[in-house]
């Protein structure tokens, strides 16, 4: 009832200006023309008192003509609409207030309900059943507040990055800003434009983050927080803003002094250095500002559509069909990073950004937006096989499963198996079959690996065919890792993966980088190549022609002849 009588009172003193302002207006007006009838008026008097003689002269000329007092109608004009402004004004100050308590409500049912399910999930199993059905927490405005609330993390991020639009390289800007809960889940979020040019210079990166933080912490003041932890993934900004650096610069010396009086507003506020990847809220935020500014409104028959421009290849192309990497989130089309990505991978590599300079790589899940799954799985059988080394590969024997694996395996083995440190008994974390460690074969339950070794005296089918194609391709097996090596060119001198040196012709170990054995060093079929002889074109003899000598037309001569 308050608020809609000062309201009421506002509006009643506005309209009583507006009614002031015409009405000194209309008076001003009135006095303009009562001054022009005297000054009318004395003109006629006077030329009235003039003698006859003047009449046959010509008329005396009209007075000047005096313009009213433009100033005051100029005044007058901008006070009349700085009053029929003010009320929208104060209609939209008064929704922004509407704004922010209902983002506080919001942000405290948020931290509420999160402090709820926490204790939910720290209560014994044996309470939740009994009352879980009539365990409750109703939100209470009055007890869970935001600004006692403790732990609360606040992240900033400020990027300026040089974009692509309509084959116009232009630098945009752009601000993320996250505020998350002790572990780190999403309560607040909030992104804004960023104006990179300054005085006709672009804004530094530094400038950017500490525009970011003053963002942030402005937030958290609107939202009623009182103690708020805010993070920085740069160290040189950290000694700013922790004073243990002066900056130099002037602009970057005021904004970090603005950091630090919005610090003084709160109960408790510190900062800490993290790891770029922590704040990926922010920064994704801070990415999506950039986004929205680089992307234009197109018409099209089926309705409206946002286009973007791609960096590599200069076309304008649907934002849905732009592909963002996980790590810088730069943006290229789809078709162009499909083609960077079967380069990469035709070469062995992984794939990177292409931005210059951006070393982000391209996570193996987002193929699966431009290449075939078949693909996708290869590559990720690859990365995986990479990062284990190759000693510590081990593979399920079963056939119908062959999963990758480390030796690691034995602790996801011990959790399930009571045997596993006396036996060489290991779990295949896919299948979930038992397999021994020491033959590489199905697990035998009741037999050592000796008498197992005995009773299956002949190999496996599938072995058979391996060693028999090993035989007839003459390749060796490394006694180390027990992986086939195949010469293809080069000396007898062989280095496995597994770093196990030795002689290719009699197996011999290599030690100390000397052959142990006295077999030759190389065989020239593996060191000398025929080089193919060369193609000589073929030419086919044209017949000779032969001149006649033809009536009335002069002898020619043919070459060679005389």
């Amino acid at each position: 009832m308050d608020d809609r009588g000062d309201a009421e009172d506002l509006q009643a003193i506005l309209a009583e200006q507006r009614s002031e302002l015409l009405a000194a207006k209309t008076l001003d007006s009135d006095l303009d023309m009562a001054f022009n009838l005297q000054m009318k008026e004395a003109l006629t008097a006077s030329l009235a008192l003039q003698p006859s003689s003047s009449t046959s002269r010509s008329p005396p000329p009209s007075p000047p003509y005096e313009p009213k007092d433009e100033v005051l109608d100029l005044a007058a004009a901008f006070m009349l609409e700085d009053v029929e402004r003010f009320p929208q004004e104060y209609e939209d100050h008064e929704r922004s207030v509407l704004e922010v308590k209902k983002l506080k409500a919001d942000l405290d049912r948020r931290i509420h309900d999160q402090k709820f399910a926490v204790d939910v999930s720290n209560l014994p199993e044996e309470y939740w059943s009994e009352y879980g059905d009539e365990y409750e927490r109703p939100y209470c405005t009055d007890g869970s507040s935001s600004s006692k609330a403790e732990g609360l993390r606040l992240y900033c991020k400020g990027l300026i990055s040089e974009e692509m639009i309509k084959n116009v390289k232009v630098a945009v800007g752009g601000i993320g800003v996250a505020i998350c809960d002790p572990r780190d889940n999403l309560i607040f979020e909030a992104k804004k434009n960023l104006e990179v040019l300054i005085e006709g210079e672009i804004m530094s990166n530094e400038a950017a983050e500490l525009e970011a933080l003053c963002e942030g912490l402005s937030k958290a003041l609107t939202l009623d927080l009182k103690s708020v932890t805010f993070f920085i993934d740069n160290d040189k900004l950290y000694q700013y803003v922790t004073n243990e650096v002066i900056p130099g610069n002037s602009k970057i010396a005021a904004l970090v002094n603005q950091v630090a009086l919005l610090q003084r507003k709160f109960e408790s506020c510190r900062p800490s250095l993290v790891a770029p990847s922590v704040i990926k809220f922010a920064f994704k935020f801070a990415r999506d500002a950039i986004v929205s500014q680089i992307s234009w409104c197109v018409k099209t028959h089926s309705g409206k559509s946002f286009k973007e421009t791609c960096a590599i290849c200069f076309e304008e192309t649907d934002v849905a069909r732009m592909f963002s990497i996980d790590g810088c989130l730069h943006r290229y089309c789809i078709s162009c990073m499909k083609k960077h990505v079967e380069v990469k991978l035709l070469s062995g590599t992984l794939a990177q950004c292409p931005h210059e300079a951006c070393n982000s790589e391209v996570n193996i899940d987002s193929y699966e937006q431009f290449l075939a799954p078949n693909i996708v799985a290869v590559m990720s059988q690859r990365i995986k096989e990479s990062s284990i080394p190759v000693r510590e590969r081990v593979y399920c024997p079963y056939p119908k499963c062959s999963a990758l694996m480390s030796r690691k395996v034995f602790e996801y083995t011990k959790t399930s198996y009571a045997g596993a440190l006396e036996s060489a008994a290991r779990k295949c974390m896919k299948c979930h079959y038992y397999f021994c460690f020491e033959c590489m074969v199905p697990w035998h339950y009741k037999l050592s690996c000796e008498e197992y070794k005995n009773s299956h005296p002949f190999p496996l089918k599938e072995d058979q065919l391996l060693n028999s194609l090993a035989r007839k391709k003459q390749w060796r097996n490394c006694k180390k890792c027990n992986h086939m090596v195949e010469l293809a060119q080069g000396c007898n001198h062989i280095t496995c993966r597994c770093g196990h040196q030795f002689c290719y012709t009699c197996g011999a170990e290599w030690k100390y980088k000397k052959q142990t054995c006295s077999c030759p060093l190389w065989d020239e079929r593996f060191i000398i190549h025929e080089q193919p002889h060369p193609v000589l074109p073929i030419i086919h003899e044209q017949p000779r022609q032969v001149q006649r000598n033809v009536p009335g037309l002069p002898r020619q001569v043919l070459p060679g002849k005389r």
